[in-house]
């Protein structure tokens, strides 16, 4: 029966679908837990804050300001973690919209943010600090929303934890985000 094949591959190919994206949950669970484990370093003098010796690492969950913004203002989490020093370091944010919002799956699932909106993977090249916020700058993959290879990035946070805020720009696109879990670090 050809109908009822067609809905155990669409089974299967959604199950298939739930698979990889717990996998690529854990995997930003362990990126996440590696950063936060790095980042318990102690703080570095005022003096060697001049010197230009400065580090900063974090990560988390965020959402995004007004999600995907007018007209339909669909709610976008994050999964952001990051570290870099004078000397370099790695960004990764992984950006999840909601399955049913989208047309994956039915409006039960609504508030189960599985569907990878955007994903920006890159190497920090530059990094300032000044009154306790981070500017990093570099270049990042971008997959899904802006996709493209080599895209210049600025990440602007402070440090703290929930309710700090942050600023990516990529793509030619600007994501005002609010630490929700997590915390970040700078010395």
């Amino acid at each position: 029966m050809l109908g009822g094949q067609f809905v155990v591959e669409r089974g299967s190919q959604l199950a298939r679908g739930r698979e990889l994206r717990r996998f690529w949950l854990w995997v930003g669970i362990a990126l996440l837990a590696a950063v936060l484990i790095g980042s318990a370093s102690r703080p570095i003098t005022a003096g060697a804050e001049k010197e230009g010796n400065h580090q900063v690492a974090g990560g988390g969950k965020t959402i995004i300001e007004g999600g995907t913004g007018a007209p339909m203002y669909i709610p976008v989490t994050t999964v952001l973690a990051f570290h870099a020093n004078g000397q370099g370091g790695d960004f990764e944010c992984l950006a999840l919209a909601p399955t049913a919002v989208l047309g994956v799956s039915d409006a039960a699932e609504s508030g189960q943010f599985e569907v990878n909106a955007m994903y920006v993977t890159g190497k920090v090249t530059s990094l300032q600090v000044s009154n306790g916020t981070a500017v990093l700058k570099g270049t990042a993959v971008v997959t899904g929303l802006g996709a493209g290879p080599s895209q210049a990035f600025t990440f602007t946070v402070k440090a703290g934890g929930p309710g700090t805020a942050a600023t990516l720009v990529v793509s030619g696109l600007t994501f005002h985000e609010i630490l929700l879990e997590g915390q970040v670090t700078i010395h």
